[in-house]
């Protein structure tokens, strides 16, 4: 591990003499896409049993034509780090929060569940979307589990996993790489508090619609049954130490290594010093993460020639205002990584401005200045991570928890046509019209 920098290093660093690639080699990131989007439909057996090699195969395609034909061994080299960091600490947080055993007072019902996404939009705040969703979601589970669907799963992400951690740089990854660029700290709540708070409340109004009709269909023997006779209840509190463990070491960019070897002794320290009930009570597994790990492995290798290729030609993208910043920024951070998203817009509206991304004062200027802007590409990332189950590291780390726990979870192509576009898509689009259109009104 001590080869690896921190985190937010692997993001920050820049792309040195990157070469451009040819359109040809984003393919292999489009297959896995859809591999992952319609295998499960086409022949779920075998997905299941052989998604690791296609990951793998795909990821070897790409990784080839970088080391042998652009001689850019040094972009893939980057490109795991990126993965390990990613990787070490999802799956850290992962081993943290199954540690945590959380039973939920009450009967679900509708406002009790609004209630508890609210909760979860505020802590993400506080301790990241991934450290809430991972604390989370296995409550949310048996709160509902008499009658949890699909729009239960679908809304959890929305809010907790990526909506809700838009008012500091804790919150989402992207909004932290903007804070170590220069960003102040309290700009995100200051600037994007309104339309946090107009996306969280018209969310949690549709799932109030949504559940209330569900819990008038359940009938009413389950209805009176629920957890009515189970209090609040926290077990394995001791791993809310390493979990700040893991948050304090975000934060450490040197020395190299140091970042990644405390969130794995977190990890292991939680691991030895959870007692077997809590784990059995979660009943804890490794299989989502490992899951998650050979998929994102082959999307973070596929996605490097997108990656590229939307870096070296983001000035011909005609960004000129405020409205395309959100829009391009939100549509590519749905299919790519956020986080790298957001900076190769960032750097194109600060060097469109005349100011330098690597210059921290010159970062604060532009917030200060071309606010706008700004806020564009931070609401843009945050928010259109929810669009997908790819467009945020949570959002698959719950699908595959929620899978392993026998939830009835939509697949990828359902997710984001029977949510995403009727449900996120209309409500952010007010969002465009209302802060950043030529009739702006906030």
């Amino acid at each position: 591990m001590s080869s690896f920098g921190s985190p937010i290093d692997m993001l920050l660093a820049p792309a040195v003499g990157v070469a451009e690639p040819h359109p040809l080699i984003i393919l292999p990131f489009c297959l896995m896409l859809l591999a992952i989007a319609l295998m499960p439909y086409i022949h779920g057996h075998w997905w299941e049993a052989h998604y690791p090699k296609v990951a793998a195969t795909l990821a070897a395609v790409t990784i080839t034509y970088y080391v042998l034909i652009l001689r850019q061994a040094g972009r893939m080299i980057h490109v795991a780090h990126e993965y390990v960091s990613f990787i070490v600490l999802i799956g850290s947080l992962f081993i943290v929060a199954g540690g945590i055993h959380i039973r939920v007072r009450g009967e679900a019902k509708p406002w009790m569940n609004c209630i508890f996404l609210f909760i979860g939009a505020v802590v993400s705040n506080l301790i990241g979307t991934t450290g809430a969703s991972m604390v989370l979601i296995r409550p949310w589970i048996r709160m509902n589990k008499y009658r949890i669907t699909g729009f239960h799963v679908v809304f959890f992400i929305f809010i907790v996993s990526n909506v809700g951690g838009c008012l500091t740089p804790i919150g989402d990854p992207p909004l932290f790489l903007g804070y170590l660029k220069g960003v102040p700290f309290w700009w995100v709540l200051r600037k994007c508090w309104s339309a946090w708070a107009l996306v969280v409340t018209a969310l949690i109004g549709v799932f109030y619609a949504l559940d209330r009709s569900n819990f008038l269909r359940a009938p009413r023997g389950v209805r009176d049954l629920e957890t009515a006779r189970e209090t609040w209840k926290f077990n394995g509190m001791r791993n809310v130490v390493f979990l700040a463990i893991i948050l304090g070491a975000v934060f450490l960019r040197s020395p190299p290594g140091l970042s990644e070897a405390l969130m794995v002794l977190a990890a292991l320290g939680s691991w030895f010093a959870t007692p077997k009930p809590v784990h059995k009570a979660n009943d804890f597994n490794f299989a989502p993460i490992r899951e998650v790990a050979w998929l994102f492995f082959g999307i973070f290798a596929t996605m490097a020639p997108a990656l590229d290729y939307l870096e070296l030609h983001a000035g011909h993208l005609g960004l000129d205002s405020s409205l395309k910043f959100f829009w391009f920024t939100g549509a590519l951070s749905a299919a790519l990584d956020n986080a790298p998203t957001y900076l190769t817009f960032l750097a194109a509206a600060v060097g469109g401005q005349g100011f330098s991304l690597g210059q921290p004062p010159q970062v604060v200027q532009f917030a200060l200045l071309h606010d706008h802007e700004l806020i564009a590409i931070s609401l843009g990332a945050v928010f259109f991570g929810a669009f997908t189950y790819i467009g945020n590291g949570p959002n698959f780390m719950v699908k595959s928890i929620c899978e392993r726990a026998k939830v009835r979870t939509p697949g990828f192509v359902e997710y984001v046509l029977k949510y995403a576009l009727p449900v996120l898509l209309p409500i952010l689009s007010v969002v465009a019209f209302l802060f950043f259109s030529r009739w702006q009104v906030l």
